[in-house]
Formats: C-alpha cells, structure tokens, sequence
C-alpha cells in the first residue's frame, strides 16, 4: 500500500512537470512583439573619461541664531525632510512672558491714540458748553450791575469804592466767560495734529518692539532651508547651546550633482550645456546622462585641472530613498577630443547588467524569412540626449531593438509593432547639446 502511494505521486509529480514544461514551451513558441530603431552614423567629438564624485546640489550647515535650551530635537540621521520642516525647538518660557507684557503694551498705546482720534465724548462737550454758558450768564450780570453803579455814581448815590468793586467783579466774570469759551472751542476742535502723531509714533514703537520679540521667537525653531536629508546631528534635547552653534546639517540631492577635475587642455573644448555619460562604479548595470552645469573658472595650480559640475536627475529607489548618494564614485564620460564618425543607438536599446553592455541587433532569417536577433557587445561613449555612442561590432542602419529587449536570448524570433518613437537622432552633432535626458 504504501509503495503504491509512492509510486501515484512520483508519476502525479513527472506529470505535473511535464504539463509545466508543455505549457512554457507553448508560451514561448509566439514571436516576442518589440520597438526598433537604426543604428545612425554621426560627426560628434568622441570622448574621455575623468574620475569625479557624486555631491550634493546644496549642503547646509544649519545653526542657530540665538542661544537657548533645547526641548525638541525632532530628526535623524537619514530622515528626508521638506523646506521649513521644523528640525530643532528651544525653550521660551521667559520669551512667551515678555511678548504677552509687549502686547499688553501695544493695546495700551493703539487705545491711547483711538481716543485721541475720537476726541471728547458728548456729555464732554455738553459740560463744557454748559460752563461757558453759565460763564456768559455770570459776566452779562456784572455788566449790568456796572451800568448800574456807574448811573447812581452820576446821581451821587454810590461811592467810588462801590463802583471799583463791582467793576472788578465784572472783569473777572469776562475773564472767566473767555477762559470758559477757550476750553470749549478746545473741546470742540479735538487734540492737536502733533498729539496724534506723538501717540502714532508710540503705537508704531509697540509694534516694532513685539515684532522683535516675534522674530526672536521664530529664530527658537531652527528649520530646514530647503527639502532634503538630514546628514549630521549636532545637538540633543536638554543641551543648552550658544548663537552660532551647530544644529544639524542638511543635504538637498534631487537633482544631484557630480564634480570632476578637467586638466587644462580640455577645458576650451567643454561648453556650459554638455551631455556627459555617467557611470557610477557601486552602480554597474545603470547609465546616467547629466548636463554641464559649471565650469569653475579657478584651477589648482599644481594638477592645472579645474572643477566642472554635472547635473543629473536621482531616481528613486522602491523605498522613495534616492539611488546616488553623495560620496559615491563617479567615472564620467565628458566630449573634448577631436570629432571623428561615431555609431549612435537610442539608450534604450541598451541590455545593461552583465559584464558588458548588449544591444539586440535584428537579422532576417534566410530560411524562415522571419526576424530573428543576436547581441552584441558594445563599449559606451558619449551620450547625446536619449541617443549614445557605442563601439562594437555594429554599422550604420543596422536595426537594435529598443523596447521589449529585456527578455530576449540570441536567436529569438521578434515581431516588430512598431518604430520607434523616441526622440530622433540630431542631424548635426556638436560637443555642445543643448539638453541631457
């Protein structure tokens, strides 16, 4: 019983393989459906390679502006952080208590000046003219009473002091009816222009000084001038750190840079705006295509090279982390010889990975008549837009596949759905291309 049970499952096993084999083997048996493009032959300044390092577009140095207590360190080492994200926190009891007391300030002063502006209130007003009246009342009675003295001294029936004190009296009442008057035209005309400008000046000074406090109090968040990587902490919660000191240092490497040394001799023959081919050695089944963005017009007087920056985009990685990262090393392929024919194939024909790169190249089968295609090793030069340089065993029109070439072995049959759609190969090539992919 038990050897028949063996035996069922051995032949269940052989059957089911042999089904699986039947079954690729049918899969594989359709022509694979690809792109293809010419091989194109171009006048275009070969190139040379120069050993450079992949750097960061921006790298900062962020410290802090006033010295304090740290409370929050909010990153690390590695994190990617966007521009203003907060990287550091310290403490502002004291600051909070000194804005709330200058705020206080400034309403004091913004009250002081509306109530100026306002001028008196109504029942002010009413009192005052009410005072001049009763002033105006009070001074027309010692009039009165004068006359009336100055009539009994002409019938002798008053005495000379009589009518010295009632022309006193009357004076005063003038006096105050004319003080009372000035008080109201006062009231009525409102606080003088200087006043109000007196109190202006003091609310703009409040102003001003809880605007310093403010920015005081922004600079106690330390945050990161731009989108990037954190590198480098330099500090931790609870230590105290002085105006000046380091926070942390921050990275921005999208796009990224690549820095090389050019000797002399080349430099005439290198323009702002240059393809360069970029081969990153920790990277060796990817090329990258960047653009001279910089030729530094300062050498070093001993190597006679001068510094020259390429610019290139950074893939992401599956994790959204980038794939070059400063520090690598960088070999770069860079168009200052002399022009001379060369062979172009877009950069997608391209089967990188192995120990060399491949391009498939096309070939009608003289006894099917179908298309069938064989690889050839290629060395790379110089990139041009989507288009490369390549040296191998390949001649111009010859047709590489360009897409659907991920997947095929020397001898597989293709269909062709289509040509290629890529950007075309310049009809004029010059050490100077206008724009890398």
């Amino acid at each position: 019983m038990h050897s028949s049970w063996i035996r069922f499952s051995v032949a269940g096993c052989i059957l089911t393989v042999s089904t699986f084999s039947t079954v690729s083997t049918f899969a594989q048996t359709g022509p694979a459906k690809v792109t293809i493009a010419e091989v194109v032959e171009r006048d275009l300044s070969s190139g040379r390679s120069f050993v450079g390092t992949v750097e960061p577009r921006r790298h900062s140095s962020i410290g802090s502006a006033v010295s304090g207590r740290v409370i929050e360190f909010l990153v690390n080492e590695g994190d990617r952080v966007i521009k203003g994200q907060p990287l550091a926190k310290l403490l502002t009891r004291n600051l909070d208590i000194q804005i709330a007391a200058a705020k206080a300030e400034q309403e004091l002063r913004k009250h002081e000046l509306l109530e100026l502006k306002n001028g008196a209130r109504v029942e002010e007003r009413r009192e005052s003219e009410a005072r001049m009246q009763a002033a105006h009342s009070a001074m027309k009675l010692s009039l009165t009473k004068l006359a009336r003295v100055k009539g009994l001294i002409e019938r002798n029936a008053a005495t000379r002091e009589e009518i010295d004190e009632v022309a006193a009296v009357s004076e005063s009442a003038t006096a105050m009816h004319l003080a009372a008057k000035a008080a109201y035209d006062l009231v009525i005309a409102g606080p003088r222009p200087e006043r109000i400008a007196q109190a202006e000046a003091r609310v703009e000074g409040a102003q001003a000084e809880v605007d310093r406090l403010l920015d005081i109090l922004e600079k106690h968040t330390i945050k990161s001038p731009f989108a990037g990587y954190v590198v480098a902490e330099h500090t931790e919660e609870g230590q105290w750190i002085e105006s000046g000191k380091l926070i942390a240092e921050v990275v921005e490497v999208d796009p990224i840079e690549v820095r090389v040394n050019v000797h002399e001799s080349y430099i005439p023959r290198l323009t702002i705006g240059a393809s360069a081919r970029i081969d990153i050695e920790a990277l060796p089944s990817r090329t990258f295509v960047g653009t001279v963005i910089a030729i530094v017009p300062k050498g070093d007087v001993k190597s006679r090279t001068f510094p020259v920056r390429i610019e290139l985009k950074n893939p992401r990685q599956s994790d959204e982390t980038p794939l070059l990262k400063p520090g690598m090393f960088a070999k770069v392929e860079l168009p200052v010889d002399q022009k001379s024919q060369v062979l172009l194939v877009p950069k997608d024909s391209l089967v990188l990975g192995g120990a060399q790169p491949v391009v498939f190249v096309a070939v009608p089968n003289e006894k099917t008549k179908k298309m069938t295609v064989h690889p050839v090793s290629v060395q790379l030069g110089i990139a041009v837009n989507s288009w490369i340089e390549v040296r191998g065993d390949l001649k111009a029109k010859d047709i590489v596949v360009v897409e659907g070439n991920e997947r095929l072995r020397a001898g597989t049959e293709i269909e062709v759905s289509a040509p290629s759609k890529k950007s075309p190969a310049p009809k004029e090539l010059s050490p100077t291309v206008n724009q890398a992919e």
